[in-house]
């Protein structure tokens, strides 16, 4: 979802929690990601999409600021975001048609966050398991995984879209971790950007969860087991808690 970007005085640290063993026992070197903003940078691509939008439609430019803005106060479906912008603008086509659009344009636009397909490569290099989960339609989110070399780099993915079912249902993480050739009742890790969807799905579905805070959950309590700014972060928790004591 789309939320005004203010950090809202949240900051990246770890949160205080019980050692690993004493509340999961050992659990699996096996990690789940979420996809938009957490692996692949969705908001460069948004602006990069809204500047050609607004250029091909011979848009003043100034609507470019109306069509971010829309995105960050919440209209991140896009059957209600293209709604809202047919009406601006009294465009012909019909929303289906502009959204479908947006779809098979997005996954040129994207790119991985730095270090993402290196890290996730390393992983699975040290003996890890890595998967990915996401919400989404299955031609973008698909898209996107086989564009940005992400589908190269891990051993399975779940799409909403493909699947009937969106996080934080439990059955997607458990279609990931099948894909994965793991069990989630060996437990693991899931890092995300969504409180609701990755970090309260994820745990809700037996795995630590690790918050990738992108500052667009001002104020909300969360009770994730690390806080980081980038995977990065996440990888290296994940890798030192798994090292040999």
């Amino acid at each position: 979802m789309a939320f005004p970007k203010d950090s809202g005085g949240l900051t990246a640290q770890t949160v205080a929690t019980e050692p690993l063993d004493s509340k999961v026992g050992v659990v699996q070197r096996f990690a789940l990601f979420d996809l938009d903003r957490t692996l692949i940078d969705l908001d460069t691509a948004f602006i990069r999409w809204a500047k050609e939008f607004a250029r091909q439609r011979q848009l003043d430019p100034g609507n470019i600021a109306w069509l971010l803005s829309l995105d960050r106060d919440g209209y991140p479906h896009r059957e209600v975001f293209f709604s809202k912008v047919r009406e601006r603008f009294t465009l012909e086509e019909p929303v289906e048609e502009l959204w479908a659009g947006y779809r098979r344009r997005m996954p040129d636009l994207v790119q991985c966050y730095p270090g993402v397909v290196a890290g996730l490569a390393e992983l699975r290099a040290a003996g890890w398991r890595v998967g990915i989960v996401t919400n989404g339609m299955a031609d973008n989110q698909l898209g996107k995984l086989r564009r940005t070399g992400l589908a190269d780099v891990v051993d399975g993915y779940a799409v909403s879209g493909l699947e009937g079912i969106r996080k934080p249902d439990a059955r997607l993480f458990q279609i990931a971790a099948q894909r994965c050739g793991v069990s989630l009742a060996e437990g693991g890790w899931m890092v995300g950007d969504n409180l609701v969807a990755d970090i309260a799905g994820g745990q809700a579905a037996g795995l630590r969860a690790i918050w990738v805070d992108r500052g667009t959950w001002p104020g909300h309590e969360h009770r994730a087991d690390h806080v980081v700014v980038d995977v990065a972060e996440a990888i290296a928790i994940m890798r030192d808690t798994h090292q040999p004591g």
